[in-house]
């Protein structure tokens, strides 16, 4: 695949854009708070870093992996946990920062995982939704950048097989070029 054949599906701009009004949002909701983001390895790191620009109260940051795709373009259904927490949560304000969500399984793991750490309280955002996709219905989504279709997205941290993260933007290969 090359990356002439990606079909631009959010510019570079409506991802600023939209970054820029859930900072506003956020810092609206935790204002005379401090809030402890955590970012979900690796896809999160493109959103986490530029959503935190836009955030007026005090910013404190950890991260967590987890897997459940392997090397594939679909989940594998199975959730592991690669990297926990370098800090405790109890008592914090915790923000989870996720790429994308499409099936649920990861971030249902991922937030009964923390539930039992005892956060002051525990939102979740996603750059991107994809609630087409959605296996686990029990994943409440606090604050989402753009619902999109039933595409395999790379770029904006998104990746195929490590490559295509650090483009600007988010594309998505047409479906006979994946399959080629």
């Amino acid at each position: 695949m090359d990356i002439k054949d990606l079909s631009i599906l959010i510019s570079e701009e409506e991802v600023e854009k939209r970054i820029r009004e859930i900072g506003a949002q956020i810092s609206r909701d935790y204002e005379g708070k401090s809030v402890h983001m955590v970012g979900i390895l690796k896809g999160s790191i493109f959103y986490m870093v530029e959503l935190s620009k836009y955030i007026t109260c005090p910013v404190t940051m950890d991260f967590m992996s987890i897997s459940s795709y392997g090397g594939g373009t679909e989940s594998s259904g199975v959730v592991r946990l690669i990297k926990d927490l370098d800090e405790p949560i109890e008592g914090r304000d915790v923000l989870v920062v996720e790429d994308i969500i499409d099936s649920g399984r990861s971030l249902s793991y991922l937030l009964s995982l923390l539930v039992k750490r005892n956060p002051g309280s525990l939102k979740l955002t996603t750059l991107l939704d994809k609630p087409d996709r959605r296996v686990v219905k029990d994943v409440n989504v606090d604050y989402v950048g753009f619902v999109i279709p039933d595409e395999f997205v790379l770029g904006y941290g998104l990746d195929l097989d490590q490559a295509y993260r650090n483009l600007p933007y988010v594309g998505y290969f047409k479906k006979e070029v994946l399959n080629s």
